[in-house]
């Protein structure tokens, strides 16, 4: 076992969401996971930006889920529409203590509570180009394995 590991206790939680962001994070992933998508959270896109949650269905769609926890979270960001560039659907997540009216009705809208969540509204669908999809099934393949070795070495597992 080294003395030094370039890991932190945790691997896959990097400390830059609040309490309340993880708490509609699971509760999001425990409904996408029910309905059989693969998710990883705070994916980095070709265009610089980080989606908060990306989930690609068994059909390889994929869908961007957007975490708001107040409505302050939510009017200071302008940057949400930039994300339909890299998914075939696009979905705001909160908590029942924001209210749904403010997000916008061309977005689907998640409810979460912390131990679940349900689909208020489905988001409309915006295929992917072809050469886009192929590029972001690559990116969330290889994020996915390296993850999932970080978490191998942070509970012990041998080191290759």
């Amino acid at each position: 076992m080294p003395l030094v590991s370039p890991f932190t206790t945790h691997p896959l939680v990097d400390g830059r969401q609040s309490d309340r962001a993880m708490l509609v994070r699971r509760g999001v992933q425990r409904l996408l996971t029910e309905m059989r998508f693969a998710t990883l959270p705070e994916l980095s896109l070709a265009s610089g930006r980080r989606a908060d949650i990306i989930a690609m269905s068994p059909s390889g769609e994929f869908w961007i889920v957007e975490i708001k926890t107040s409505i302050a979270d939510f009017r200071v960001d302008r940057k949400w529409p930039d994300y339909r560039r890299h998914c075939d659907r696009l979905f705001f997540a909160t908590h029942a203590g924001v209210p749904a009216d403010i997000f916008p009705e061309e977005c689907g809208l998640i409810l979460s509570d912390g131990f679940g969540a349900h689909m208020l509204r489905e988001a409309p669908e915006h295929r992917l180009a072809g050469a886009t999809r192929k590029a972001l099934t690559l990116k969330f393949a290889h994020a996915a394995a390296s993850r999932l070795l970080m978490a191998e070495w942070a509970a012990g597992g041998e080191a290759i």
